[in-house]
């Protein structure tokens, strides 16, 4: 496919336009893989959906091994961390152009090796860790020897506001002491070790308060109540993937090499964290999108209802465009996100980010509501898996940050580029800009008046 170029604002230094070649063609061998990956995940994860119940997480676990393998040897496991670490190093948009396939089944994810929480923790431990951390956790995480969860929301304080974090990490010695409350740390209840946010610092600046601290779930002090019973997964269960737990910390030792990066340091990894992060979560929930609008397609062309197919009647015509742009959309906002990120870093593409996250999941409830609506009964029925996309989708405004903090964020950035006009007359004020223009051109006024 031909390059765009794409005109960016004059360079600082040189005071030239910068010009970029932006290619939307994918590398011919990695399509290849993307293609393999595209018929392996349908013809062998789909087919876990529906058993994953009946299984129990031991012989889910034997049932995906072999699938790891073939995984391994295609040359795709843990694609996101670089070949020194037993990754594949690919950027951002390769892992985003595989995440929309690994994103059509919730299992995809574990089955090469990407799977979170234990992506972003492997690059926490990659960015942060010390030889030693690296040696005895990351590398037994790659391998899959090794579960790990992220805990760092509380019950009692706002969660889309981590500087309000109660739990404490107090040095006592060569220790740390934790105590406070978590819920919602994902797989906590299968992890074999966690990584902590606990303030360590109470009186420094609100984003140098905490640090991330490894505990290993049989330290003790380590209580794991329970797995939250939530809107996605409403029934009471203890001990399986997806699982977000709640734990209590109460006197927790852990030693002083626990401590992950820089003392003060949690929350400004936490971010290098959620940047990749969201990117890879909205490219999976655009494989949801796709998945379940192929299902509202097929509906439409074999549901006979009021003389006609599904498909002839005009509000279904709408649904199938509109649903077709949002995924368009949605999709170019994300490859574009990971592309920057790609080319500039997180910090250059902090902006484009928080778009995608809360436009994106806009679209995955869009698509999922349209084509549950299409299927009626049998949509909201557990024959088919579009009731539980639809819960699926609504947690997507919320973890990782809620919508509303995204919007605000976006806001605030473009916001930075105005100011208020000085004379507070607005800039496009006709009245104003009239009487410019006719002193501007008076001359030429005064020719066609005397014309006349």
């Amino acid at each position: 496919m031909a390059r765009a170029p794409i005109t960016v604002p004059a360079d600082e230094g040189t005071g030239y336009l910068v010009v970029v070649g932006w290619d939307f063609s994918t590398e011919p061998d990695f399509q290849a893989q993307l293609d393999w990956m595209r018929d392996f995940v349908r013809e062998e994860v789909w087919p876990i959906e529906t058993v994953f119940d009946e299984l129990g997480e031991d012989a889910f676990v034997r049932a995906i091994a072999p699938l790891q393998e073939r995984v391994r040897e295609r040359g795709l496991w843990a694609a996101h961390l670089p070949p020194e670490l037993g990754g594949q190093g690919f950027g951002q948009v390769k892992l985003g152009l595989m995440h929309e396939i690994l994103g059509t089944s919730p299992f995809a994810p574990v089955v090469f090796g990407n799977q979170a929480p234990d992506s972003g923790n492997s690059e926490i431990l990659a960015l942060a860790g010390t030889e030693d951390q690296k040696e005895q956790y990351l590398h037994p995480l790659l391998a899959g020897d090794l579960r790990s969860a992220f805990s760092m929301t509380e019950p009692d304080t706002a969660g889309s506001d981590p500087t309000l974090l109660a739990t404490r990490a107090v040095e006592d010695g060569d220790e740390y002491v934790i105590n406070g409350r978590k819920w919602f740390s994902t797989n906590a209840s299968v992890a074999d070790f966690l990584i902590v946010m606990a303030v360590t610092d109470p009186d420094a600046h609100r984003y140098q308060r905490a640090s991330m601290f490894i505990v290993p779930v049989d330290t003790p002090g380590v209580t794991i109540l329970r797995d939250v019973p939530t809107m996605e997964h409403p029934y009471e269960r203890y001990g399986a993937y997806g699982g977000h737990a709640e734990i209590v910390y109460e006197n927790v030792r852990v030693p002083r090499d626990a401590l992950l990066g820089a003392r003060g340091a949690g929350f400004l990894i936490a971010q290098q964290r959620l940047g990749p992060g969201r990117i890879h979560h909205c490219m999976r929930w655009l494989g949801v999108s796709r998945r379940a609008f192929d299902m509202l397609c097929e509906r439409a062309l074999s549901r006979y209802s009021h003389g006609s197919l599904l498909a002839d009647k005009q509000t279904v015509q709408n649904w199938i465009a509109d649903s077709a742009a949002q995924m368009h959309a949605a999709r170019l906002m994300t490859l574009h996100a990971a592309w920057k990120m790609d080319s500039e870093g997180a910090s250059a593409a902090r902006q484009e980010i928080a778009l995608i996250k809360f436009h994106g999941a806009q679209v995955l409830h869009d698509v999922v509501d349209r084509a549950l609506q299409a299927h009626g009964s049998l949509g909201y029925s557990t024959d088919l898996p579009l009731e539980q996309m639809y819960r699926f989708a609504r947690a997507a405004r919320l973890y990782d940050g809620p919508d509303e903090v995204h919007r605000q964020s976006v806001a605030r950035q473009i916001l930075r580029g105005y100011e208020a006009p000085a004379d507070g007359v607005p800039t496009e004020h006709v009245p104003t800009r009239r009487e410019a223009a006719r002193a501007r051109f008076a001359d030429l006024l005064e020719a066609v008046s005397s014309n006349d």
